[in-house]
C-alpha cells in the first residue's frame, strides 16, 4: 500500500474519534469537521514514519487546533456573550443513531456543554482530553505549553466547574414523558401543568445570536419559565420530537420547514432543571435536519 492511500485509511480509521473530541472542546459540530480537516491537512504535509502512536499524535493535533480557536473567538469578543447555547446534535428520537451515539458519548449533553463554555481554552482542554478521552497529563502539558504539573490544576479547576452541570435522568422514556408534559401544557396555555413539570429553581437559556442585540435571555424560576412556555405556545404546533445531544429535546419549524428554534431539556428526577434554547438563525442553518427523516 503507498504511504498515501496509508495515511489515508488510518485518518478515516480515527476521523470519529478526532471529530468527537473536537465537538467537546468546541461545542459546534461545524467547527469540530473544520477543525478535523485541518488536522488532515497537517498529517498530509508531515512526516510521521516515526510517529509511533498515530492516534495519539493526531488527537494533539487536532487538540492544539481547537485550543487556537478557542483563544481566537476570546479575541473576537469585545465582551462575553451573557448567554451562549452550544451547537445541538439532533437526532432521532428513536435512539438508533450510530454516528450520534459516537459523537455525544460519555453523557455530553447541552448541561456539560453549557459549563465548558464557561472555562478558559486551556482549563476546557485539559479537562476534555484527560477526563473525557484519558490522555495523560505530559502529552496535555505539551499542548499547552505548561508542565504536567500544572496541565493537572488545570483539569482539577474544570472537573471542579463540570460537577456543578446538571446530571440528566438515565431513562430516556421518562425524559420524554416530562418533555411532552411540557409541550402539552404549554399548547394548552396550563401554568399550573407547567409548574408541575418545572423545578422551582428551573433555568432558561435563550441564545438567540447576534442578530437582534438583547434578544437572547437567562429566565431563572419555575414561574418565570412557565411564563416564558405560555408565550412559546404559538409556536407548539409546529415543534417536533428529537433527541438533542442524547436527551429528549422539541425542534421547532417555521411555515416554511426550516428550523425556528431546538430546544434541549434536562430532566433531573421527573422534573425540568434546564431548558436550553439555540434561535440563532445563522447557526440553526447550519444544522443537519435531514437525519430526522432518515
Amino acid at each position: 500500500m503507498k504511504e498515501r492511500e496509508w495515511l489515508t485509511q488510518r485518518f478515516e480509521e480515527n476521523r470519529s474519534h478526532l471529530r468527537a473530541v473536537a465537538y467537546r472542546m468546541l461545542g459546534s459540530l461545524s467547527e469540530a469537521d473544520d477543525a478535523v480537516q485541518e488536522t488532515w491537512l497537517r498529517l498530509s504535509r508531515s512526516d510521521v514514519t516515526a510517529v509511533q502512536n498515530l492516534r495519539a499524535w493526531l488527537t494533539a493535533v487536532t487538540a492544539r487546533v481547537c485550543l487556537n480557536l478557542l483563544r481566537s473567538r476570546r479575541l473576537r469578543r469585545e465582551e462575553p456573550w451573557d448567554v451562549h447555547v452550544p451547537e445541538p446534535i439532533l437526532s432521532r428520537d428513536d435512539g438508533t443513531d450510530v454516528e450520534r451515539d459516537a459523537v455525544i458519548a460519555d453523557s455530553v449533553g447541552l448541561a456539560v456543554l453549557v459549563v465548558l463554555e464557561t472555562l478558559a481554552p486551556a482549563e476546557r482542554l485539559a479537562f476534555v482530553l484527560h477526563d473525557m478521552f484519558g490522555v495523560p497529563f505530559e502529552e496535555i502539558a505539551a499542548i499547552v505549553g505548561r508542565s504536567p504539573v500544572s496541565a493537572r490544576q488545570l483539569a482539577s479547576r474544570a472537573r471542579r466547574r463540570v460537577r456543578g452541570a446538571a446530571v440528566p435522568d438515565a431513562d430516556l422514556n421518562l425524559q420524554r414523558q416530562v418533555v411532552d408534559a411540557f409541550l402539552k401544557a404549554a399548547r394548552g396555555g396550563d401554568f399550573e401543568a407547567l409548574l408541575r413539570v418545572l423545578d422551582p429553581d428551573v433555568v432558561l437559556r435563550a441564545d438567540r445570536g447576534d442578530i437582534r442585540p438583547g434578544a437572547s435571555r437567562l429566565v431563572r424560576g419555575a414561574h418565570a419559565v412557565a411564563q416564558q412556555a405560555l408565550e412559546f405556545s404559538r409556536f407548539a404546533p409546529f415543534a417536533r420530537p428529537a433527541l438533542v445531544n442524547g436527551a429528549a429535546g422539541i425542534v421547532v419549524l417555521d411555515d416554511t420547514g426550516r428550523p425556528f428554534s431546538v430546544l434541549g431539556f434536562t430532566v433531573v428526577r421527573g422534573t425540568i432543571v434546564e431548558i436550553d434554547i439555540l434561535a440563532d438563525p445563522t447557526r440553526l442553518s447550519q444544522l443537519n435536519l435531514a437525519v430526522l427523516d432518515e
